[in-house]
């Protein structure tokens, strides 16, 4: 059973590509997913919390200057690079908007696995991924206020409660019930991220059905700005880590710990407190930044980071 959901989980971007197909031709069922939009992320984020482990923590705490420079890379390049992508490309108002707050988000906890599959340091990328989650409910909402306030109103408080709801006390209490049964509840952890990448899927899915009388008009120009985006941050983290001196696997992990972001957060702020328009570039910034990263972990997995003197 542990391999079957490992398999689910590792081949992720097929079911949102399949769901998203489904979604676009069938969108009825998907919307009414809506209600249910901020339980489905709150569960994912339990879940991550259950799968976190007290070395986590400790190690941030041993080594915090790694730690420090890929999280103010994650929220200095990211949300600048997509407020520069959507102004480059022309992208109306409500979908710059969207970009800048998809580049806010927090990485994607998906960027774990690639890490492990890339033979990238696992334990680095858990640690930026939990220090950008924490950090989530003030400065994702503060820099799309900052870079995209201007455009569209965004209300900073009506975000950070959102967030502090729906990312951190859920994942909080997932360390809580880690932390009390970790013994009795060890049986069903592989359980938690096929759940996880369950509810991502319904999220994105849910979007595209909203959306579906847009999506001819602006999924051409905006899969080009996600894609530019997602390129941008990988090669941008590895460049971080190559002027930091880290070792090539290192290098590799911010490459995909920036490159990927917590798109389904993204979707959900913006369907919460924007246009339902704004959701779109976080949907397809999901299929883009796993469809990448798996192709560049292929590649990593075929070159050992402690032999490499290159990409």
């Amino acid at each position: 059973m542990e391999k079957l959901l490992q398999w689910y989980t590792r081949y992720f971007m097929i079911w949102v590509v399949i769901m998203g197909a489904l979604a676009y031709l069938m969108p009825a069922p998907f919307c009414m997913l809506r209600p249910g939009m901020n339980g489905f992320f709150a569960l994912t984020m339990f879940g991550i919390g259950a799968a976190l482990n007290p070395e986590d923590f400790t190690r941030i705490l041993r080594s915090p200057w790694p730690v420090a420079v890929g999280t103010a890379a994650q929220f200095i390049l990211m949300p600048m690079g997509a407020y520069l992508v959507g102004n480059l490309l022309g992208l109306p108002d409500v979908l710059v908007v969207g970009l800048v707050l998809t580049g806010a988000a927090p990485g994607a906890m998906a960027s774990n696995v690639m890490s492990y599959i890339a033979k990238a340091d696992a334990a680095y990328s858990v640690s930026l991924t939990t220090v950008s989650t924490l950090l989530c409910p003030v400065l994702t909402p503060g820099l799309t206020l900052l870079l995209a306030g201007a455009r569209m109103d965004v209300s900073f408080y009506d975000m950070f409660a959102s967030v502090a709801q729906t990312v951190v006390a859920p994942l909080l209490l997932g360390l809580l019930v880690k932390y009390r049964y970790g013994e009795r509840i060890k049986g069903i952890l592989p359980v938690f991220p096929a759940i996880s990448a369950t509810f991502i899927v319904f999220i994105c899915s849910m979007v595209i059905a909203l959306n579906r009388a847009h999506l001819a008009a602006v999924t051409g120009i905006v899969f080009a700005a996600c894609l530019l985006l997602n390129l941008y941050g990988m090669a941008a983290g590895y460049g971080v880590g190559a002027l930091f001196r880290m070792n090539i696997r290192r290098r590799r992990t911010l490459s995909i710990e920036i490159g990927m972001q917590n798109a389904g957060l993204g979707v959900v702020l913006a369907l919460e407190h924007l246009d339902q328009r704004a959701a779109i570039p976080a949907a397809l910034f999901v299929f883009i930044c796993i469809l990448t990263a798996s192709l560049a972990s292929a590649w990593w997995q075929r070159r050992p980071g402690d032999t490499a003197t290159a990409v």
